[in-house]
């Protein structure tokens, strides 16, 4: 595969997201599918593997440290911190300094590795100056135990504030042909400062990638049934759009996931999208989208048909999306 820049680290154009193998999405898979999608995507080409302390409460990181720890001089591995306590036990936004450096002790012992290489804070507590969570970080890059930092779902003035205070590698946030807030300012940052963007839920959480289109069929604790874009009357809207978006990616040559990928890796080196799944076939799939090539009248379709004007429904419901500062525009204060 080919690979892109995250900070000082070479990896794959085209990441995983492990989230859905412990978290979201209803029940865990089997511990021999996830071993599957894991060491399947070595396999594959994949060299950027991105976890978390509260997915799962532990569970992820766990899972990834004991599959992946005997390789992990192939990989670059991310984690994040700041919506647990500092056991990483008890779910909850904290970005104090001394919860960030507890709780990543915790999580180099899950992920049995002595070094994280990139190490995200997850939310920004608003309670906390974002210097001070920051500051906590770069801390622990003195003391060798992560290698860069990384931010997700800030807005621009706060990527500016931390990154003035620290070095920032990377700043993730959602990102795909349904969600664009971060082209309101994040990008234009990110692009200024040299901060890789790394976009989650680059499928739309499966919506685009043609699948959970029906919340009945979803598993229990699921949390896609709580989301406005899979609610009565926004649903309808947004299956008639992915109709649309569906003829764009067989006159592509491709499915519609990897449409979504390859339309990220288009529009600007810089991102690096990290699909997530519990099926190795699609691992593969998404990882072959990395050698899809679009003509500008094709991303110009895909950008015409799925945007922010024609997509029914916000991203999360109220108390989600209160956690994310990604929707701010560029003139307003980060408080």
């Amino acid at each position: 595969m080919q690979t892109r820049k995250v900070g000082q680290f070479e990896v794959s154009a085209i990441g995983l997201g492990c989230m859905s193998l412990s978290h979201a999405y209803g029940a865990p898979p089997p511990r021999e599918r996830a071993e599957q999608v894991l060491l399947g995507a070595l396999d594959a080409g994949y060299t950027f593997f991105d976890t978390a302390a509260v997915y799962g409460l532990g569970h992820n990181e766990t899972l990834v440290g004991e599959v992946l720890g005997p390789h992990r001089s192939k990989f670059t591995l991310a984690s994040k911190c700041g919506i647990t306590d500092a056991t990483g036990t008890q779910r909850g936004l904290d970005g104090r300094p001394e919860t960030i450096k507890a709780l990543c002790d915790v999580s180099l012992r899950r992920l049995r590795t002595d070094v994280i290489d990139l190490y995200y804070l997850h939310r920004w507590d608003k309670k906390v100056p974002i210097e001070e969570s920051v500051g906590a970080l770069a801390d622990l890059v003195k003391a060798g135990k992560i290698r860069a930092i990384g931010l997700s779902e800030v807005s621009a003035p706060a990527l500016r504030r931390a990154h003035a205070t620290h070095p920032i590698a990377a700043l993730q946030t959602e990102y795909s042909p349904w969600s664009r807030n971060a082209e309101i300012a994040v990008l234009d940052a990110c692009r200024e400062l040299g901060v890789t963007f790394v976009a989650f839920s680059p499928v739309g959480r499966g919506f685009l990638a043609g699948e959970s289109h029906d919340p009945s069929k979803l598993e229990d604790g699921d949390f896609r049934k709580n989301m406005p874009r899979w609610q009565d009357g926004n649903l309808q809207a947004n299956l008639a759009l992915y109709a649309r978006f569906k003829a764009i990616a067989d006159d592509a040559g491709c499915t519609p996931a990897q449409l979504c990928l390859a339309w990220l890796l288009a529009k600007d080196p810089i991102i690096v999208p990290i699909p997530g799944t519990t099926n190795p076939d699609h691992m593969r799939e998404d990882a072959a989208a990395a050698g899809v090539a679009l003509s500008p009248e094709l991303i110009a379709r895909v950008d015409g048909t799925v945007n922010g004007e024609t997509v029914s429904g916000s991203r999360y419901p109220p108390a989600l999306q209160a956690s994310v500062d990604t929707e701010r525009m560029p003139t307003e204060a980060a408080a």
